[in-house]
């Protein structure tokens, strides 16, 4: 029984830190993306019509809002290119091991997860322009007569 237990405990967890970090990545964008998911609510809730008007300062809910939508769609938008950055060296340097090992198959299947990942990863980025679009023509149509964002340099 001793033996078994030291079995036991020399056996490592079995869980994939790849797979952990893509998931984990994956909730992330998710969960940074709620302000663009709600931004119709958000409006609908915080900027009021033409008959309510008078009771809301408009132009400071719109104001937040959209330094709230630049700050997310820029937050996302560098987790994103940083995580296109991580793999993209991974990558390479998987390539390069697999120049130097033709024959190794666990490298070459290695370096096609890795491709895939990085692949998944530039297509948020078209995701990211969509959603940012999409929130941004919701935006404008509530917020064009009470707040002018600042032009852009």
């Amino acid at each position: 029984m001793h033996e078994r237990s030291k079995r036991e405990t020399e056996e490592k967890p079995n869980w994939d830190r790849k797979s952990f970090q893509e998931n984990f990545t994956q909730e992330l964008l998710k969960v940074m993306r709620t302000i663009d998911d709600r931004i119709v609510h958000e409006l609908n809730t915080t900027v009021p019509t033409a008959s309510f008007a008078g009771k809301i300062d408009a132009g400071q809910t719109c104001k937040q809002l959209y330094e709230s939508l630049m700050a997310a769609h820029a937050s996302r938008d560098r987790v994103i290119k940083s995580c296109i950055a991580q793999t993209s060296a991974v990558v390479k340097n998987l390539r390069e091991e697999r120049e130097k090992n033709l024959d190794d198959l666990t490298l070459l299947k290695q370096l096609r997860k890795e491709q895939t990942k990085l692949k998944w990863m530039q297509s948020e980025l078209n995701v990211e322009e969509v959603v940012n679009d999409r929130s941004w023509k919701v935006f404008n149509e509530r917020c064009r007569i009470h707040f002018k964002p600042p032009k852009s340099e």
